[in-house]
């Protein structure tokens, strides 16, 4: 698969291109809005990674036309991070916008997710790959034991609904178990020290869920 990575920073665009390319994209290279255009006409491309702040013609420019004039996927880099520049990057055509420092795996997995190519999701900030068994929190992985990973999976594919103790002692540690359901709370407390208190919600006197997003 072919992808566009446009930024004013040669170095950016090294790191970026050197991650892509490692997972087996082919990767076309601009340091300015009118070479990354130059490269969508040219290229039949399956993804555009854009920085916001180039030289010649902007990041917001260049979605603009290349939405004008074809479906591809943009994503947008920027060291712009408030809500405001969020909207106006996508409302002006971006699919993503992912603000600089960023992770390059983390990077790669919004590409792949962009791409199809992944099954990762976010819940609130939390970005969790299943297929890695890795979680990132602001760009940032968390470490988390195999025991809290499941359980957080658990909850994830179970949004919306409360799971008893009994349920995550099963589905986590099995039915031939001998601990006792306090091991689930343990466990909890441990897991929302790293995630954050926010993400998983206690039923008292029934379990635990993770609510649904409006």
């Amino acid at each position: 698969m072919q992808i566009l990575v446009a930024d004013d920073s040669p170095e950016m665009v090294q790191i970026v291109s050197a991650y892509l390319k490692k997972d087996g994209f082919t990767v076309h290279t601009a340091l300015d809005g009118e070479a990354a255009l130059k490269i969508f006409y040219q290229e039949k491309l399956d993804l555009a990674i854009i920085d916001w702040m180039m030289p010649k013609l902007d990041g917001l420019e260049v979605i603009k036309t290349i939405k004008t004039e074809s479906t591809l996927k943009v994503l947008m880099l920027t060291a712009k991070s408030t809500g405001e520049d969020e909207f106006l990057s996508l409302s002006n055509g971006a699919d993503d916008y992912i603000t600089k420092p960023f992770h390059p795996k983390v990077l790669l997995l919004r590409v792949k997710k962009l791409l199809g190519l992944t099954h990762s999701f976010y819940i609130k900030e939390l970005l969790i790959d299943p297929a890695n068994l890795t979680v990132w929190k602001n760009e940032h992985i968390l470490d988390l034991t195999k025991k809290e990973f499941d359980l957080l999976m658990m909850l994830a594919k179970n949004r919306g609904r409360i799971l008893t103790r009994e349920q995550l002692l099963v589905g986590v540690w099995g039915m031939d178990y001998d601990g006792v359901a306090r091991t689930v709370d343990t466990h909890i407390r441990r897991l929302r020290e790293k995630i954050g208190d926010e993400i998983i919600t206690t039923k008292r006197g029934v379990g635990y869920l993770i609510e649904k997003e409006n």
